[in-house]
């Protein structure tokens, strides 16, 4: 029995590394198709090695006793060379990770992939093959009548199934990713060393337990220095300014980073809400945010809708949108997914749910089945990379559309590839199939070639834009602002050419999106700490 629990700590620990890469990884490459082509292919062909090494281990073992007892031990070993190479990948990746995405984001994921999955599960993947050889030859087993490869594998699945959710519902929300994967790699470890104290004597130990003792040494050490070791705390200098993390909380959703910068003078300072690489909001020591999608945002939904009474904000962030809006006398509702969003939203960003209702649901269920009409519904779920498809496909804007009130106005906060027009054709052509009245306002990008691009969208003919005023916007923003909305984008034929319609039945634009993607989390990294990125 010792070894089939075995066998099924081994399996859980399998899916929680290749679980915890992903998230390891997404600040650094993002979560682009090709992204996740690097990690299912290299799991794939590590556990292909894997599977083959062990059945090469096995068949070269001698028969009878000794056989037997070799068996046993290079099963006992597995775990622990797991483990070790599991700590040796946390000892690298924390400063590898940033140079490989700044050298290039395909290879570079492909390499990051290597380092995190390859050894490690080459190695407990051999022990499946291993244990089929041990219940076949009778070792340590009180008969070999239920042996085989079934029995093994199946336990072994199990395992892994019961790793998904111990990872997600016990270790993601409550430590850092780091700390989980070392975790990984001392539970690995303790298996060995519960084969080596516990499993009937099969000739020596020595070599399974000095593997556990220097797994157990290496982990332990960098769990207990992990701060010290990847400068995951700060201070970084990003921006012309000085950070430090003031406070980090995973979820299912991805690790949100509460950054504080050095006082700027007479007790003043900034917050960042920053997750997973990308910076959703810039507050200052006031609540009042510092970044500028947030007031292009309100501008306009206000410019279209002056009147507005009632907005839906779909993704919560900081909160500054549905903050805004509310201040004015709106009623808003907010749709986040994620639980934590709010939590720190409203314990460092100022948000208060007393101005505005909250409904933790996914933006597309929540619109499904939606009961009310809004007179703006404002959409910030765009992340310049890792949006979900079904939230860019036909479907769910017109779901959108049926949500909106008589002459309602939804409003985008999206993100455009200059150099990639067709990426950003493909959401113009599918928003206007349902939406069909459409204008298209940028900020002057400056040179860069990754901008925001704010979208408003209506099942009717857009009024003529009412006027504005920005009195309450930082100075630095207000010119910006004046000048985007003096000059919307003209909705030539170029601006939509080469589109082509995603639906929820298939996305003909799944390259174009996923190079774009590439090319905005390039962008993105290439400006930013390492330390910063460290989930």
């Amino acid at each position: 029995m010792l070894l089939y629990a075995i066998i099924f700590v081994s399996g859980g620990a399998i899916l929680a590394l290749e679980l915890l890469a992903s998230r390891i990884m997404t600040p650094y490459f993002g979560v682009s198709l090709y992204i996740w082509t690097g990690i299912l292919s290299i799991t794939l062909i590590s556990l292909a090695l894997g599977y083959w090494a062990g059945g090469r281990l096995a068949a070269r073992q001698p028969a009878g006793k000794a056989g037997a007892a070799r068996l046993v031990q290079l099963y006992a070993q597995m775990p622990a060379l797991a483990a070790i190479a599991i700590a040796g990948a946390c000892l690298v990746y924390p400063h590898t990770f940033a140079a490989l995405a700044n050298w290039s984001l395909i290879p570079g994921a492909f390499a990051a992939c290597l380092v995190l999955l390859f050894l490690p599960l080459v190695a407990t993947s051999a022990m499946n093959p291993l244990l089929v050889a041990i219940r076949l030859r009778g070792a340590g087993t009180s008969g070999a009548g239920d042996a085989g490869a079934g029995k093994v594998f199946f336990v072994s699945t199990l395992g892994s199934v019961a790793g998904v959710f111990v990872t997600a519902f016990g270790l993601i929300p409550y430590i850092s990713n780091f700390a989980a994967v070392l975790v990984v790699s001392l539970v690995l470890a303790l298996l060995t060393v519960a084969a080596v104290t516990l499993a009937p004597a099969h000739g020596s130990k020595a070599v399974a337990g000095a593997l556990a003792a220097l797994a157990l040494v290496l982990a332990g050490t960098l769990l207990w220095n992990a701060d010290s070791y990847t400068g995951r705390q700060g201070p970084f200098v990003y921006g012309g300014t000085t950070w430090r993390v003031e406070a980090m909380t995973s979820s299912l959703f991805g690790t949100v980073k509460v950054m504080r910068s050095a006082d700027l003078g007479s007790g003043r300072y900034l917050r960042m809400y920053f997750q997973d690489g990308l910076t959703q909001n810039t507050v200052d020591s006031n609540d009042r945010s510092a970044s500028f999608y947030t007031y292009a945002l309100e501008a306009l939904a206000r410019v279209y809708r002056p009147d507005v009474h009632g907005a839906l904000v779909l993704g919560l962030g900081a909160g500054m949108v549905p903050m805004r809006l509310a201040e004015t006398g709106t009623a808003v509702e907010v749709v986040d997914i994620d639980p934590v969003a709010r939590r720190v939203a409203e314990k460092f960003f100022g948000f208060s749910r007393r101005k505005a209702v909250t409904h933790e649901a996914d933006a597309r269920t929540f619109l499904r089945g939606c009961n009310s009409a809004y007179d703006v519904v404002v959409v910030d779920l765009f992340h310049g990379d890792g949006t979900p498809d079904y939230l860019v496909t036909r479907e769910f804007f017109r779901d959108l559309g049926s949500c909106l009130a008589e002459g309602g106005v939804a409003v985008f906060n999206t993100f455009a590839d200059l150099d990639r027009p067709a990426s950003y054709a493909h959401f113009l052509v599918t928003l206007r199939s349902e939406l069909p009245h459409l204008a298209v306002y940028r900020p002057d990008a400056a040179g860069g070639s990754h901008v925001n691009s704010f979208v408003v969208a209506s099942m009717r003919p857009l009024p003529p834009p009412a006027k504005v005023t920005f009195d309450d916007a930082p100075a630095k923003l207000q010119e910006a602002l004046w000048n985007m909305l003096s000059a919307p984008v003209a909705l030539t034929p170029q601006l939509f050419a080469g589109g082509r319609i995603v639906t929820d039945a298939g996305n003909a634009a799944a390259h174009d999106y996923a190079q774009m993607q590439v090319g905005y989390r390039r962008s993105v990294v290439q400006g930013i700490p390492a330390g910063m990125l460290m989930n």
